[in-house]
């Protein structure tokens, strides 16, 4: 029991250890958005069903010896592949759908040993259960669910603020190695074991025990995937809107792990009375904040009720998963049909949402789909009833759900309803609407909302047209810099394009080069606003991602220096880490003219950025200078509050004293490691 204990634990620590781990470092390669995630989350669940797949076919196929010497043949040659460090080729400045490109990087990295790893818990609780007279091999799903719950949390709390990312990837490739040698001794130590039955008891028992009907195998798989959608659209709405960091990743994922361990491990815990309630508050809460989204909420009651309502649908699927789980002899058709639905999930929300929805439709799909499959599971014990229990029973909940699916049709049409453009891509949905009445509403304007964050406005009033509002206003810190640098022809690079407020600033003579990832927000800017068409400046637009586009022009020799570069990209309400990190700032110091001042909007709901500003000046030999911009309602209705930091030499400072006014100089508060590519701890500066 010890080898079979501690392999499986071991496999399913490392299985979601790498989770965070890889998708961390491919963050930054493709935009620092949370559709990253979403697409490693596709792949670990389709490489999983693989791998239970071939715990499935070794099983029923080969005879003991035969499956411990191919097992372990195919773990030999796993280890070729360590460690489990990225080629920087895979890198990218301006793919439109990286997905593909994402699931091949996987594919080449971590796809042999997360297919193992994969492998792992029904192989070993197959052979268990051979060997074990009388044996639960379910309650090592629920030990390896443990392990894989114990990995998600030590990521942000131990791993992630105290070793460099290619530290984290050497450290569990060496821990990948032991496991390959725990692993085939447990195989070879198994297939030297009798079998705990005779031919006859097991002819016996699979007579007694008839293989599942594809009714139930249906409900296998529909519950599965409800909770794989739910887990994957929460987490989804999360990073989407509030940032893309392994905290907000794996929350969602080690309470869904959570709920395996429970219903698993201790069912008496799934009581009916008690969840089936508590469901109908947490599908009515989840329906109803995707109604009022547009309302706000702080980042601890938006992640707290998320994250229990997630909780709380999970126990229910997997509470009724582990009611109709089904004779171990079965056990690993039971795995592959549930992690089929996994897959099925991942894919929906990964691969076909973006490419098929203009708008968010997964997650409340997702949620009428949980209410479907359990309308489905208690009308299915009512048949046998007869009489009118079963007939008013049945009506009940047909009630209840057509109910609770006009409520979802409304929000689906709510979540486009008003909106001049609703669009979606790889980077997220935008949309664009219009506010007041300019005839008559001084503040009537032009919004461009990015998931529920509005990246910018433009008034709808002609006198107003060519002025720079929201987070750009005059009174703003980009707007003292702008105002700074006022005179001669300037060169001023851009990352991060929104509606094109910042052209508003440029003058004849000005170039303004601007770096935006995502082409769609390009044509929305063009299309819908007219910043980019009024401003006298010259206009370049590269599309990609602004740092490697930087990095690109150094290396081939194109590059011009700019007088100011701005950094205003955004994903969700958080910058992308990998703008903000000691190479980022070196390169953007590189680009810069003697004398040139680098602009950064810090402006965020939920995230203090200004350590890091602090840190990367003082790396530099730079001061960095932070204004709070809060503008009167009474004095400029169109003015937001918001958050700048500009860093430049004190010798620029010198020369322009202006720049001192209501600024405040940023100082080292508390010890604060800087952010570089291979570590950084978003964890430790949220609000």
């Amino acid at each position: 029991m010890l080898f079979y204990t501690l392999t499986i634990s071991l496999s399913a620590f490392l299985l979601f250890e790498v989770q965070p781990i890889i998708a961390k470092t491919i963050l930054p390669w493709f935009g620092g958005t949370s559709a990253v995630w979403s697409t490693c989350m596709l792949f670990f669940q389709v490489v999983l069903l693989l791998g239970y797949l071939y715990a499935d076919w070794l099983h029923r196929t080969l005879g003991p010896r035969k499956q411990a010497m191919a097992h372990t043949s195919v773990l030999a040659v796993s280890l070729a592949t360590l460690p489990i460090l990225p080629n920087p080729a895979w890198k990218s400045t301006g793919v439109t759908q990286p997905s593909l490109r994402i699931l091949a990087l996987l594919a080449v990295t971590v796809g042999l040993p997360y297919f193992l790893l994969s492998s792992t818990s029904p192989l070993l609780q197959a052979w268990y259960a051979r060997s074990h007279k009388g044996a639960l091999p379910y309650r090592l799903f629920a030990l390896s669910n443990f392990a894989s719950m114990l990995a998600l949390l030590s990521y942000p709390s131990l791993i992630e603020p105290n070793l460099p990312t290619r530290m984290q990837g050497l450290v569990w490739s060496a821990a990948y190695a032991g496991f390959v040698a725990v692993c085939g001794i447990t195989a070879w130590r198994s297939s030297a074991q009798p079998a705990a039955i005779g031919t006859d008891a097991a002819t016996a028992i699979a007579t007694a025990d008839a293989e599942p009907p594809w009714q139930v195998r249906g409900i296998w798989w529909g519950l599965a995937a409800s909770a794989s959608v739910l887990l994957l659209a929460v987490t989804t709405h999360l990073t989407q809107d509030v940032a893309a960091i392994p905290f907000l990743w794996l929350l969602p994922l080690a309470l869904y792990l959570l709920s395996f361990i429970v219903c698993f491990e201790a069912p008496r815990l799934y009581w009916r009375p008690v969840f089936l309630p508590l469901l109908a508050a947490a599908l009515g809460f989840m329906v109803y904040r995707l109604w009022t989204y547009r309302v706000p909420m702080g980042i601890r009651p938006i992640i707290t009720l998320f994250a229990a309502a997630l909780f709380i649908c999970c126990m229910v699927c997997h509470g009724e998963l582990a009611r109709l789980k089904p004779h171990p002899r079965y056990l690993t058709k039971f795995y592959v049909i549930v992690s089929l639905g996994g897959a099925t999930g991942g894919l929906f929300v990964g691969l076909v949402a973006p490419n098929l929805f203009r708008a968010y439709y997964e997650f409340p799909i997702g949620l009428a789909l949980s209410a479907a499959i359990v309308f489905v599971v208690f009308t299915r014990e009512l048949w046998p009833i007869s009489g009118y229990r079963k007939r008013w029973g049945t009506a009940a909940l047909a009630a209840a759900l057509a109910g609770y699916l006009g409520c979802v049709g409304y929000v689906m049409r709510d979540l486009v309803k008003g909106y001049r453009v609703v669009a979606r891509n790889f980077y997220g949905q935008l949309r664009v609407l219009d506010s007041g009445d300019p005839a008559i509403d001084e503040d009537a304007t032009r919004k461009f909302v990015h998931g529920i964050i509005n990246h910018g406005e433009q008034s709808l009033r002609e006198e107003y047209r060519r002025r720079p509002i929201t987070y750009f206003c005059e009174g703003s810190g980009i707007g003292r810099a702008m105002r700074a640098q006022q005179g001669a022809p300037r060169r001023i690079g851009i990352l991060g394009l929104g509606c094109g407020t910042l052209a508003a600033y440029g003058q004849a003579g000005d170039t303004l080069r601007i770096y935006e990832i995502n082409s769609l927000v390009l044509d929305i800017a063009r299309s819908q606003f007219t910043y980019l068409s009024d401003t006298p400046a010259r206009v370049e637009v590269a599309v990609g991602d602004g740092r490697l586009l930087l990095e690109s022009e150094l290396k081939s020799g194109t590059s011009q220096p700019f007088d100011m570069l701005v950094m205003d990209a955004f994903s969700g309400d958080s910058v992308p880490v990998h703008l903000v990190t000691r190479e980022a700032f070196q390169t953007y110091f590189r680009r810069l003219k003697p004398g040139g001042i680098l602009a950064v909007n810090i402006t965020n709901s939920y995230l203090d950025l200004e350590p890091v500003m602090e840190r990367a000046a003082n790396a530099f030999d730079k001061v960095a200078l932070v204004y709070r911009y809060d503008p009167e309602p009474a004095d400029d209705v169109l003015c937001f509050e918001s958050a700048w930091t500009l860093i430049i030499d004190r010798a620029t400072l010198a020369a322009h004293p202006e720049l001192q006014a209501e600024a405040v100089e940023l100082k080292p508060e508390r010890a604060f490691r800087i952010w570089t590519d291979d570590f950084s701890n978003m964890y430790g500066i949220l609000k």
